[in-house]
């Protein structure tokens, strides 16, 4: 019997949902949470001469680096062990790796532990996504997704509470051991967190999903609507990212991915710089950053409130458009209220885009038998787009100021429109399994080709 999918997708959603939800959120948060340690802790180990500029540097670079392997990785791993082996095991090697960073004894260590430790982060973004896709019913998909996105998020602002206080009772070492320690406590959590059933499904363990099915049917008032028949289930060669239907969505992850990266790496986290430079003192600047930081978490609330009634493309479409509108205004913004608020504004749609692109799109677009896989390279040019976006950024700083910037962050939400609008289906109330098939123009389902 099996079919995971439509019986998953059937169901309301249960206390079984919710620990799945805090599982997987707890453990992506430690993820944003370490990712937005890097700034507080860099400055102070180059203030005490632990390190140098140059050093610093490449401790950002190796995170990047490493971010991109365990991107590219974890997705075959994922797709061939399993999503809860996957996730444990990249959880236990960034903990691990951040605990020994806390007693690193020289600069050097600490970027080669950060370079685990980035494999790990890396790791941690592909599946974690994916399998809270495959567990949550399809009515919801988007909200929980979205949600899900925002709790990431969330670890900016708080990583930065946090180390204001942290960091001068206990020195830079402790925000190491707090992330060290919270990811081990997750991994020990996630011990009874069940494989999922689609996963088990698609490779053949029918028998462990059918035993897990029941139990989670068990917890569901009855009746439950009928079940109705999947797709067929396509093949789980590699081969068929690179060929219809599944090809051009690739495209459109890999664009989408490097699009939404650069803009967060490319401006976003500029931000300090660019209000320094716009006449600002250095103090009011950190302030405006973390009074915009604050439509972070807002962006990412309005696309898990909307997605799944207002649909995924058009939020892509309608989010990108306002924020050309928000960055084509802010360049020429000289008043320093009208800059903070214009800069909000600005800030709200990218984060629309960010939840949307990384919670919940990209993992939908792809059949369970290669979802990691796909969203691991997808992943891995977005990741890959963060090690060159710093330099391409202080050249056109250097040449046009702002308006340089802005002007590439505006090209590329063009080139995400235009993406989304060409190569872009819409998976609102739509199964996991029936996004693994399209229809052509006559209306006949077209499957991705089988392995010869």
């Amino acid at each position: 019997m099996v079919n995971a999918g439509a019986r998953l997708d059937r169901l309301p959603i249960l206390g079984f949902h919710r620990r799945i939800f805090v599982l997987v959120a707890i453990g992506m948060f430690f993820d944003g949470f370490d990712i937005y340690i890097a700034g507080t802790v860099l400055g102070t180990t180059l203030k005490s001469g632990f390190s140098t500029m140059g050093q610093n540097a490449a401790f950002v670079s190796v995170t990047f680096v490493g971010m991109m392997l365990g991107s590219f990785f974890t997705g075959f791993l994922g797709d061939r062990f399993g999503r809860r082996f996957t996730y444990q095991a990249n959880l236990a090697l960034f903990g691990l790796a951040s605990l020994a960073a806390a007693f690193a004894p020289s600069m050097s260590v600490l970027i080669a532990l950060r370079f685990l430790m980035g494999v790990g982060l890396g790791a941690e973004n592909v599946v974690g996504y994916a399998t809270l896709t495959e567990f949550a019913p399809v009515a919801s998909r988007g909200r929980w997704l979205g949600f899900l996105a925002m709790v990431v998020i969330m670890g900016l602002p708080i990583a930065v509470l946090i180390s204001i206080f942290m960091i001068p009772a206990f020195g830079w070492r402790s925000m190491f051991v707090l992330g060290g320690i919270g990811a081990l406590v997750v991994w020990y959590l996630r011990k009874a967190m069940p494989e999922s059933p689609r996963w088990l499904e698609s490779v053949g363990r029918n028998a462990e999903a059918e035993a897990l099915l029941q139990s989670i049917e068990a917890g569901a008032p009855k009746p439950l609507a009928p079940i109705v028949a999947s797709a067929p289930p396509p093949s789980p060669a590699l081969a068929t990212l690179f060929a219809p239907p599944l090809a051009s969505r690739m495209v459109l992850g890999c664009i989408a991915l490097i699009v939404i990266n650069t803009l967060i790496y490319g401006f976003i986290v500029w931000l300090p710089a660019f209000f320094v430079k716009q006449g600002l003192t250095i103090a009011t600047s950190f302030n405006f950053t973390l009074i915009m930081s604050l439509g972070a978490p807002v962006g990412a609330a309005i696309a898990a409130l909307t997605a799944d009634s207002w649909g995924r493309k058009p939020m892509l479409i309608g989010a990108a458009a306002v924020a050309i509108v928000f960055g084509a205004i802010y360049p020429f913004v000289t008043d320093p209220t009208l800059l903070m608020a214009v800069g909000i504004g600005l800030t709200v749609p990218i984060y629309v885009l960010v939840a949307l692109l990384f919670g919940i799109y990209i993992p939908e677009l792809f059949p369970t038998e290669v979802r990691l896989r796909a969203a691991g390279i997808c992943n891995t040019f977005g990741r890959g787009a963060t090690i060159v976006t710093p330099f391409l950024v202080v050249k056109l700083f250097a040449a046009h100021g702002v308006i340089g910037v802005l002007a590439l962050m505006v090209g590329l939400l063009f080139v995400l429109i235009l993406t989304v609008a060409l190569f872009g289906i819409e998976p609102r109330g739509r199964s996991l399994e029936d996004l693994s098939s399209i229809t052509d123009r006559n209306g006949a389902v077209q499957t991705p080709p089988k392995a010869r």
